[in-house]
């Protein structure tokens, strides 16, 4: 599955007495971007839900490495690591725009999880189609 990086300005709110960016600000930025990498895949969530199926985070990791500041321009990128059958992990790495130094990395562990029962449930065959096209 191809990566895909969104663009995020850090507005005042988002930052702590520091200056800098509230730590847990950065699973935002990673689930803004886990929404665009599922839109650009052609399979969003709401067409997930449509289906009957969920996507809950049941694990997250996150490494701090520097902060990111008020009115950064930020590049979000995220892509899927690893999929095995009812799981699915997708990585981010958050830099400030056109610098290579990476400021935050991590990644999110999902299970696809039916809607009626939250029972686990197997991953939407158009979602597995669309992850093997690239």
């Amino acid at each position: 599955m191809r990566a895909i990086t969104i663009e995020y300005r850090v507005p005042y709110a988002d930052t702590d007495q520091m200056g800098v960016v509230y730590y847990g600000n950065y699973l935002t930025l990673f689930e803004r971007a886990r929404n665009e990498l599922m839109r650009a895949v052609g399979y969003t969530y709401r067409e997930c839900e449509a289906d009957g199926i969920a996507l809950p985070v049941v694990h997250a990791e996150v490494d701090y490495k520097r902060p990111a500041k008020y009115d950064d321009l930020l590049e979000v990128k995220a892509w899927v690591r690893a999929q095995k059958g009812v799981r699915l992990e997708i990585a981010c790495e958050v830099r400030r725009k056109g610098e290579a130094e990476l400021l935050v990395s991590g990644f999110t562990r999902h299970v696809f999880v039916a809607l009626a029962d939250f029972h686990p449930c197997p991953p939407p065959e158009r979602l597995l189609a669309a992850m093997a096209d690239d």
